[in-house]
This record gives C-alpha cells, sequence and structure tokens, in this order.
C-alpha cells in the first residue's frame, strides 16, 4: 500500500456534505482514507468571483499506482457532477493529488508533487495539520517549513 496526500474543496452546493461524499467514495473505490483535517472555509483562488471554498487534505492508503489515482479522483469528479468551465472557476469537488509517497512525476497531465503546494495557504495548512513533517520531495523542506516561508511572504 501507499501513502497519498489529497486535497479537496468544493464552493457549490453543501460544501462539508460535498467533502464527506468525496471521501466515501474514495474509501469505496480503493483509496483508504485514515486521516482528514479540519475543514475550513477560504477565500476562492485565481478566479474570485465565486463563493468561498471548504478546502480540507486527508492521508490515504492504495495500492493504485499514480495515473490509476488520478483517473478514480477524475472520475468522482465527474460522478458529483464537476464541469470544467473556467480555470479555477465554482466546482462541486475538486480532488488533487498532493504527494504520492515521496514520488516526484512530470508528465503532462500528472504532476506530484502539485505543482502549486508551496503557493496555496488552502492547502499547506491542512497538511501542516495533520502531517508537519511530510517531506516535500522537491523542496526538500517540511510542509511547516513551506507553510512558515509562504506566511512570511505576506508581510
Amino acid at each position: 500500500m501507499s501513502k497519498v496526500w489529497i486535497a479537496l474543496g468544493s464552493n457549490m452546493g453543501e460544501g462539508r456534505k460535498n467533502l464527506d461524499l468525496a471521501i466515501k467514495m474514495m474509501n469505496e473505490r480503493g483509496v483508504l482514507v485514515e486521516k482528514v483535517s479540519t475543514y475550513i472555509e477560504t477565500e476562492p483562488y485565481g478566479y474570485t468571483e465565486q463563493d468561498n471554498f471548504v478546502n480540507a487534505v486527508c492521508i490515504a492508503e492504495t495500492k493504485l499506482s499514480p495515473r490509476e489515482l488520478l483517473e478514480v479522483l477524475l472520475k468522482i469528479e465527474l460522478d458529483m457532477g464537476r464541469v470544467r468551465i473556467i480555470k479555477w472557476g465554482p466546482r462541486i469537488i475538486d480532488l488533487d493529488i498532493l504527494f504520492y509517497e515521496d514520488l516526484i512525476i512530470d508528465e503532462e497531465d500528472l504532476k506530484v508533487p502539485h505543482i502549486e503546494i508551496q503557493k496555496r495557504s488552502f492547502v499547506l495548512e491542512p497538511v501542516n495539520e495533520i502531517s508537519p513533517d511530510k517531506i516535500h520531495p522537491v523542496f526538500k523542506k517540511t510542509v511547516h517549513q513551506l507553510l512558515l516561508d509562504l506566511n512570511s511572504c505576506d508581510i
């Protein structure tokens, strides 16, 4: 079994229930969620003319390969009704692979670790809550240090 970190977000309908349903669907499809961060409300990123998001991060174990995991997450998004119209636009559910063990994958449609983790407090804060000592395999820093670095840029 491989350990994975997955970001969840929703800003359409009932966000918390959407995250709960996505976690249930992951468990049913071979992504066994072990730990979930606190759900936090955050302002939209990128495209800001939309409702706030509910965000969280979970740690799970899976026998799926990174590619299979991506396919399962995209299928869950589709099954829950996600439609991609505007980049960073409103969505009923968003599921992103943040880390897959310590792998570094750089393919056109699969980037692990997620390429914008270090820029997103709404991702770093929940990861820091449940896994502060997780080391980013590219930057060679803990998630906690990445969050400190990001917060020092906000001053």
